[in-house]
């Protein structure tokens, strides 16, 4: 497996390391930076501090998703789906987590609230045309491969 280094600042000295939970975890575990728990009622969302920033290479993206156990068990996930982490960005990290269940939930200070994934993008030039070549597909969009 390969490794890159990603160098991060504590914004907070509380701020805890972003960590992975075993040898072979692609997410790095975020957690929460704040002095007290934050409720999020249902259906809202709540910005999560975690106290760092990070300074990822160029050419990688920091990719942020949900953590299984607390989107599946508990409804607390990032509200954007995956939030993502430009290589030029130096501010914080914030996690913006939505609560999808029926109940007013607590996140605590230093609980794990997300994961980063690091990955390599590709930078796309985009050329405009007047006409695109064609497919067996063509512009059938939703749901139109299972109508064959």
């Amino acid at each position: 497996m390969e490794q890159v280094k990603v160098t991060f600042m504590k914004m907070d000295p509380k701020a805890q390391v972003p960590a992975y939970g075993t040898e072979f975890s692609a997410g790095a575990d975020l957690s929460a930076c704040m002095e007290q728990p934050v409720m999020i009622p249902p259906g809202t969302t709540e910005f999560i501090h975690t106290g760092i920033a990070v300074a990822i290479p160029r050419g990688l993206v920091g990719l942020i998703y949900a953590r299984s156990g607390l989107a599946c068990k508990q409804g607390l996930a990032p509200a954007n789906k995956v939030g993502v982490i430009d290589s030029d960005y130096r501010g914080e990290i914030i996690v913006a987590l939505h609560n999808h269940s029926a109940v007013p939930l607590v996140v605590e200070p230093g609980q794990r609230v997300a994961q980063m994934v690091i990955a390599p993008y590709i930078y796309a030039e985009y050329e405009e045309r007047d006409s695109l070549d064609e497919t067996d597909r063509g512009s059938g969009g939703f749901g139109s491969t299972g109508n064959r």
